[in-house]
């Protein structure tokens, strides 16, 4: 269902040919509902499952601005390695921290 300010279905039941007094029903509790329809001041809270989640987290952002700083042609065959092994352990640990419980491939 879409949010309008009033409903339409009476409108679109006259076009289609309704009987009048069908209609005359129809706008008869459209009107009880909308006096009785409250207006909420805030949106109601959606359970935390429902929630969008960020794309990266703020330290998801710091990995990979540090990878993007990287002097790659710069490092030696075993610095690339040692680097390549810290980085992929934070990034094991990133994850282990927003899905708890949830098992990783070392």
């Amino acid at each position: 269902r879409g949010g309008a300010d009033r409903s339409y279905g009476v409108h679109v039941a006259k076009l289609a040919g309704v009987p009048r007094e069908v209609l005359e029903r129809a706008e008869q509790v459209l009107a009880q509902l909308e006096s009785q329809r409250q207006v909420p001041t805030q949106p109601p809270e959606r359970p935390l499952a429902a929630r969008q989640l960020d794309l990266f987290s703020p330290a998801g952002d710091e990995l990979v601005s540090e990878l993007s700083r990287l002097q790659t042609d710069e490092l030696t065959p075993l610095e690339a390695l040692n680097l390549l092994s810290v980085l992929s352990q934070r990034a094991r640990d990133m994850k282990t921290s927003q899905h708890p419980g949830r098992r990783t491939r070392p």
